[in-house]
C-alpha cells in the first residue's frame, strides 16, 4: 500500500487562518559503484545487465518516481552513477532499490552513499529577489548538464543564534548566491531522516561558475558556522541508457 503522501501540518497563530497544506517530496540521491568483476563479464551478460536494470527505472518513472540519470565515471573513484529520485511516497524508494540490485547489473553494484532528504519551506526571506521561490517544497530536476552535491551540517552555535541574527547573516549569502543566476540551488532538510542536516545539490551548465561562487561563500559570515560540507559528488547528466553504458 502506497504511503500517504509527506505534508506541511498547517499551524494557526495569534488567531491568524493557518496557511494550506503544502505537499512535501521525499529525495534521494543513490550512488552506485560496479564491482571490478562486472567488466569480466562478456558483452552480451553486460548488455543483458543493463537492460534488467533500465526496465525496472522505467517502471518505477511510470508510478511517480521522479528520476534523473547521472554519471561519475572518470571524476571519483569510489561511484560510477548516481540516480536523482523524487517521490512523495518514501516506500517506493525501498522498492525500487529492491528490485534493481535483483537485475544483472544490480547483483554486481554497491551503494557506497544515499543520501536521502525532504523538501520544506525555507525559512528565510530572499530580500534581494523577493520573485525568486523559496517555497522549495516542489524539485523540477534536469534541466542542466552537471549537478554539485554535498551533505551539509552547521555547527550547534548557528542553531543558539537569534532568528534575526541568522536572518542577517543569511542575507550576505543569498545576495552572492543570486549573483550568479546560471547556478540553481536545490537546498533540501534530513534531519532526524540522516547523518546531515541538509543535501544542497546545486545545476548548472557551467562548472566555473559553481567553483567561483563556492569559493565566494567561502568569505561570507555564514561560512564560520560550517561543520561537514563533504564529500562532494561532481555529476554529469545522462539519458538512462547513455548512463548504464558508461558503467
Amino acid at each position: 500500500m502506497a504511503s500517504a503522501p509527506a505534508t506541511t501540518q498547517p499551524q494557526t497563530t495569534g488567531g491568524l487562518p493557518a496557511p494550506a497544506a503544502v505537499a512535501q517530496q521525499y529525495v534521494n540521491f543513490a550512488f552506485y559503484k560496479a564491482e571490478a568483476a562486472w567488466r569480466r563479464l562478456d558483452a552480451a551478460t553486460r548488455a543483458a545487465g543493463r537492460r534488467e536494470f533500465a526496465e525496472v527505472c522505467k517502471r518505477y518513472r511510470e508510478q511517480g518516481v521522479i528520476q534523473v540519470y547521472y554519471s561519475l565515471v572518470g571524476i571519483r573513484g569510489d561511484c560510477d552513477l548516481m540516480i536523482w529520485r523524487i517521490s512523495e511516497d518514501l516506500p517506493k524508494f525501498q522498492a525500487m532499490t529492491v528490485e534493481l540490485l535483483e537485475t544483472g547489473l544490480g547483483k554486481y553494484l554497491t551503494t557506497p552513499y544515499s543520501l536521502l532528504s525532504m523538501t520544506k519551506r525555507s525559512t528565510y526571506i530572499d530580500k534581494v529577489d523577493p520573485s525568486h521561490d523559496e517555497s522549495r517544497t516542489r524539485i523540477r530536476p534536469g534541466k542542466y548538464k552537471y549537478i554539485f552535491i554535498y551533505p551539509f551540517e552547521k555547527k550547534r552555535e548557528w542553531y543558539l543564534l537569534s532568528k534575526q541574527a541568522r536572518q542577517g547573516i543569511m542575507d550576505e549569502h543569498i545576495e552572492v548566491g543570486n549573483r550568479y543566476r546560471s547556478v540553481k540551488l536545490n537546498t533540501t532538510y534530513s534531519f532526524g531522516l540522516d547523518d546531515q542536516e541538509f543535501v544542497v545539490a546545486f545545476e548548472t551548465d557551467y562548472p566555473n561558475d559553481f567553483l567561483d561562487l563556492v569559493m565566494e561563500l567561502r568569505e561570507t559570515e555564514g561560512s564560520r558556522y560550517t561543520l561537514r560540507d563533504t564529500p562532494i559528488f561532481s555529476c554529469m547528466r545522462m539519458g538512462l541508457d547513455e548512463m548504464l553504458n558508461a558503467v
